[in-house]
């Protein structure tokens, strides 16, 4: 699992000598273990998950490199929009109708090989060359997603939550730049003008909701374990209900009032336009505000610290590739996601949209160290409050009580019709349901 000893090792030093059906894939295990060469051309279905114009270019750059280096093998893009993408691969499963490779989210590892639909990566990796320069705490913490322990999914980007600000329109309104969580509230009240029509902060209502007002929750109240010793759920503590009655409540008088349904996309755009003063985001938002703000005009900032001085984060924040074990091509298939994890394909993709790379050479490259968010996150890995809650995205349905449970109660709050005590008491209790029905499977199984 991620801890704060991993973020230390990766980032300290800048990482000097550190850091179908299952039986398809049985099937070709002998086959995979023996030497590739490609005979004839042959055509790879890969599903970007996450697609879009900051993102889709940088794929099209990749797509065409490898085919120049391997000109047996065609891939064949299908760009899937963020917000449906889950939903499309589940129909995709349901009919048994699934592409080669696909963007897999960390969060949805658990689900999928629950219904043992992803081919284990193992026999391959160990062949790759670079096996053993992807952060060996980021591989065993897929690994320790899974029930099986094998390898799922091959990461090559890894994210931090943090805010984005204005530095010009604090100066100009001289407000303090928020360290604590009494000065963000403050600043974005202070730095709300409706008459201009721009508020002190966007909160994200729609698709995705859930994911970021975690990890503001636990920021905010300093807890690192999501159950505590005898299987509570921590999301509906007195310190959480607390947050969420004042983070919600800002919503209307300093926030716009389509947060309610706003995305991803939504929030950054009012960002981007000069709506909103800041955003909670991830680091990789930062190639949007490169193209639509002047220097001097956004800038990354940690979340706030809690209460007892410790700067939270998510662990688990990652995203990478898996080969469906449906797949008639694996060894091409793998070829390909192995050419995306590589150094060069992972600094390509990862400067390009402002993320941290898995592979250990990328993150000793110049540019890792001198983009400003980039800073940041070696700032912040190498901070002593540093420290993480570990979401439990080994539980099966993880991810849908985000999506669902998550996702509809806040905006169910946030028109007036759930009390912030009901949606988190039901949220917490799905949770807890959740991983009594996970324990209970996983004693059958010993």
């Amino acid at each position: 699992m991620f801890n704060k000893v991993f973020w230390s090792l990766l980032f300290a030093g800048v990482l000097f000598g550190i850091i179908a059906t299952a039986f398809h894939f049985a099937r070709d295990d002998t086959v995979m273990k023996q030497p590739f060469k490609a005979v004839e051309k042959v055509n790879v279905v890969f599903w970007d998950e996450n697609a879009g114009p900051d993102r889709t270019p940088y794929y099209k750059v990749l797509i065409q490199e490898f085919e120049k280096q391997n000109p047996t093998i065609h891939i064949e893009y299908v760009g899937l929009p963020k917000q449906t993408a889950k939903q499309k691969i589940d129909s995709a499963i349901a009919s048994n109708d699934l592409p080669d490779v696909c963007g897999v989210q960390t969060s949805w590892l658990a689900d999928f090989t629950s219904q043992k639909v992803l081919l284990d990566l193992d026999p391959l990796f160990a062949q790759w060359d670079e096996k053993d320069r992807l952060s060996p705490a980021i591989i065993e913490s897929n690994r320790e997603m899974v029930l099986d322990k094998k390898l799922y999914q091959l990461p090559n980007t890894m994210s931090m939550e943090i805010l984005w600000y204005r530095p010009d329109w604090f100066a100009k309104k001289q407000v303090k730049v928020p360290d604590t969580w009494d000065e963000f509230f403050s600043a974005v009240e202070k730095l709300t003008d409706k008459d201009q029509q721009r508020y002190g902060f966007s909160i994200r209502g729609g698709n995705g909701a859930s994911i970021q007002l975690l990890r503001m929750m636990f920021a905010y109240s300093g807890f690192t374990d999501f159950f505590d010793k005898n299987g509570k759920c921590r999301i509906n503590d007195p310190k959480h209900v607390e947050f969420v009655k004042k983070y919600l409540a800002l919503y209307q008088k300093f926030t716009p009032i389509s947060d309610v349904t706003n995305g991803y996309r939504e929030m950054i755009a009012a960002f981007d336009t000069g709506s909103v003063a800041m955003v909670q985001h991830n680091i990789g938002s930062y190639s949007q505000h490169q193209k639509s703000l002047k220097p001097g005009e956004y800038a990354p900032l940690p979340l706030p610290k809690a209460a007892n001085g410790d700067f939270i984060q998510e662990g688990g924040n990652i995203d990478g590739y898996s080969v469906f074990n449906t797949s008639k091509h694996p060894r091409e298939a793998w070829l390909f996601i192995s050419f995306l994890c590589s150094q060069k394909s992972q600094s390509y993709w990862n400067k390009s949209i402002g993320q941290i790379p898995t592979h250990m050479d990328s993150l000793q490259e110049p540019w890792a160290q001198e983009l400003p968010h980039m800073q940041l996150a070696l700032r912040m890995f190498s901070n002593p409050h540093l420290k993480f809650y570990q979401p439990p995205m080994y539980l099966p349905d993880y991810r849908s009580m985000l999506d669902q449970t998550g996702d509809q109660g806040i905006q169910a709050v946030m028109i007036g019709k759930k009390s912030v005590e009901e949606f988190l008491n039901e949220w917490a209790l799905t949770f807890e349901r959740s991983k009594q029905r996970y324990d209970l499977y996983v004693r059958s199984k010993k």
